[in-house]
């Protein structure tokens, strides 16, 4: 919600770099596979036991957030917005949060059980989008804790040393503080349609 907020106000810089990207030729969905090999060397990172691997595995997560923001660019300016890139860009996102907290764990960063939960309320976070969007609900950008503001915490307050388990903890509290908003938005709209229904 809050990068929501700040996205539109960035809106017009942010058409500007898709329009850059775009001269390269590359399609929206080349920077959306970019935006997922990059999380998946940010997973490598975090996994890996070299010093500083919080460090450079932030790094190419915020990477990785650049290329998700940039597809989206790419197709608007290039007039290719499709259902299929949209697909496409979703499934790999949720491929690259579980690929990031894999790593986190594998690396021994953060305790497993924590990593499980922080994916596993992750996950409840998107499925209450989907399962809004298949009742033709629109709760986009509904919540404190989307998948933006969630990695974007691990990257920018894990780089800090000593804390990532603060980092996923936060990712855990806003991402069950989200997922409680959603059910709770959806249930009241759907007690409404019933209501009117009858």
């Amino acid at each position: 919600m809050v990068l929501n907020r700040l996205r539109g106000r960035l809106l017009p810089y942010t058409e500007g770099l898709g329009r850059i990207f775009a001269r390269t030729g590359m399609s929206a969905n080349f920077w959306t596979s970019m935006g997922l090999v990059t999380a998946f060397v940010a997973a490598i990172m975090y996994g890996s036991v070299t010093e500083y691997a919080y460090v450079l595995g932030g790094i190419m997560l915020l990477i990785s957030g650049f290329f998700d923001l940039i597809d989206g660019q790419v197709a608007r300016v290039t007039g290719k917005v499709s259902r299929s890139g949209a697909f496409l860009d979703s499934m790999f996102d949720k491929i690259a949060e579980v690929a990031v907290f894999a790593g986190l764990a594998s690396g021994g960063l953060v305790s497993p059980d924590l990593a499980l939960l922080a994916i596993g309320l992750s996950l409840l976070v998107s499925y209450a989008r989907a399962k809004a969007d298949a009742m033709l609900i629109n709760i986009r950008g509904y919540g404190i804790g989307e998948r933006a503001e969630r990695l974007l915490v691990i990257a920018v307050i894990g780089m800090i040393p000593g804390m990532m388990t603060l980092a996923v903890f936060i990712v855990i509290v806003i991402s069950a503080i989200t997922v409680a908003q959603r059910m709770l938005y959806i249930y009241r709209h759907l007690k409404q349609q019933d209501s009117h229904d009858a």
